[in-house]
């Protein structure tokens, strides 16, 4: 066994999932490492739909800025790596060995006073602190971190925030509240005193309580559609054209190589996020900085075309709200002659509310497990799509896996359909890496540097150091 294996079973134990609604492990554990978080500023980003993208694309415009940037995203689809990047690249399974390994001999420490193992570090609490050592290490002049869920318990609610961003709020996880307004209180638990925050598209009532704590905090305020907006957007092949404002600034002519109304918005609160951190120096960046760092975007499982001859999209829409915009971008983006549905979801999710966000465009529906163990059954999930699609005509089978599921669909599809596999991250990673194993995705997407500056800017020779955007 590698050393990088044995650092995955060592994190494994850790159990995924776990959360508990504090910050005093994460706390502690990065006193123990000398608060890495405190030595670079960072813009923090939580919201309901959209994190991924946002940071992405955020974290593109400053890299082609020569920033060196740390990337911490979750979930990932595929390989855990993904979610701690650096300069472009994610990090080399040596250096997750070393900082598993680092951080597993703190995490000891402040686990022994517990006897209980409830009251242990968590996996995620251990990875943020991996990434926040590494990024000192390495070092970054910039962390760009995404929420895992809500905010003001989130583990990542130690970095220092001078940006926060607030993307689209709506309902998701239980433990956040039954209304927008409620989620908002605990997504807004980011905000620090004295930082800008950027908030997207919000209904009034998420309005209300992100004005209450922005004025507490004495923290700027950028709303989408007042200080900054999508002015143009047209659709295009495997994209959009966009116009986007930042204040009284716009730039024309972006190509954003990625589909829907929902992204053409990410992309206009990246670009202000970028804005806000960099302050007066973003008046001296070239319009055609912007219009290369969008156009290089990549967003891994966020309705991305995998496989041809059936075309086959992924997509991680998981609430009915990302349900929706992932319909609405088919529709409008893709327009096929009809849409072959690959479905599964996970337990705490509401089937039948994500495939009647889903139904306007779809003609047939496989449903599946996802590769989980909170997979929601099958008879339930075979159940609620019956109940959707009663009376349409649409068929609706049920697979014996998300393999046979693949399989089946893309089997019926013919000339001008597509088949879209959704419902979960786990279906979408799990169907990514059918057609894109690991082993050459993290080789085949498009590298952040222009090849000069490579050797400048790697911080690592290792041959795995891969480039994840």
């Amino acid at each position: 066994m590698t050393r990088y294996d044995q650092a995955l079973a060592r994190l494994g134990e850790r159990g995924p999932g776990r959360m508990l609604p504090d910050l005093d492990r994460i706390t502690a554990l990065c006193a123990l490492l000398a608060d890495p978080q405190d030595t670079y500023p960072s813009i923090h980003v939580t919201g309901t739909n959209g994190k991924g993208s946002v940071v992405r694309m955020a974290t593109r415009l400053l890299h082609e800025l020569d920033l060196g940037v740390g990337t911490y995203t979750s979930p990932h689809l595929q390989d855990v790596r993904e979610r701690l990047a650096a300069y472009g690249h994610l990090i080399p399974r040596d250096a997750f060995a070393d900082q598993v390994e680092l951080v597993d001999r703190l995490a000891r420490l402040v686990d022994e006073p517990h006897e209980d193992r409830a009251d242990h570090v968590t996996y995620f609490e251990f990875l943020t602190a991996m990434a926040f050592a590494w990024f000192a290490e390495v070092p970054v002049d910039v962390a760009v971190v995404e929420v895992g869920m809500g905010g003001r318990w989130d583990a990542t609610n130690v970095v220092r925030g001078e940006v926060g961003v607030v993307t689209t709020i709506d309902r998701d996880h239980a433990e956040l509240g039954d209304t927008p307004a409620a989620i908002a209180r605990e997504k807004s638990g980011i905000i620090k005193p004295g930082s800008i925050l950027v908030t997207g598209d919000q209904d009034a009532a998420v309005m209300s309580v992100l004005a209450q704590t922005a004025q507490a905090a004495g923290a700027e305020w950028w709303r989408a559609g007042e200080h900054f907006a999508v002015e143009d957007q047209q659709a295009g092949v495997g994209g959009q054209r966009l116009e986007l404002r930042v204040g009284e600034r716009v730039i024309d002519d972006i190509f954003l190589p990625a589909l829907g109304d929902h992204q053409a918005d990410n992309a206009a609160v990246a670009l202000a996020a970028a804005a806000a951190f960099l302050g007066e120096a973003w008046d001296s960046v070239d319009d055609d900085l912007v219009r290369s760092a969008l156009g290089g975007v990549r967003l891994p499982g966020r309705l991305e075309k995998v496989g041809s001859d059936p075309s086959v999209f992924i997509d991680g829409a998981h609430n009915p709200h990302g349900a929706l915009a992932v319909a609405d971008a088919i529709g409008r983006f893709v327009r096929p002659r009809s849409t072959i549905l690959a479905f599964g979801c996970l337990r705490d999710k509401p089937p039948r509310q994500l495939l009647e966000a889903l139904a306007p465009v779809v003609q047939h529906v496989v449903i599946a497990e996802p590769p989980a163990e909170r997979a929601t059954p099958l008879d339930e999930m075979v159940a609620s799509a019956r109940e959707v699609f009663a009376g349409t005509g649409i068929a609706v089978e049920a697979a014996s896996s998300l393999d046979d599921a693949v399989e089946l669909a893309t089997g019926i599809a013919g000339p001008g359909d597509i088949v879209l596999a959704t419902g979960s991250l786990y279906v979408a990673g799990a169907v990514r890496d059918r057609y894109l194993p690991v082993d050459e995705t993290l080789h085949m997407v498009a590298p952040l540097d222009d090849g000069d500056d490579e050797e400048e800017h790697e911080p690592s020779d290792d041959p795995e150091f891969d480039e994840p955007f």
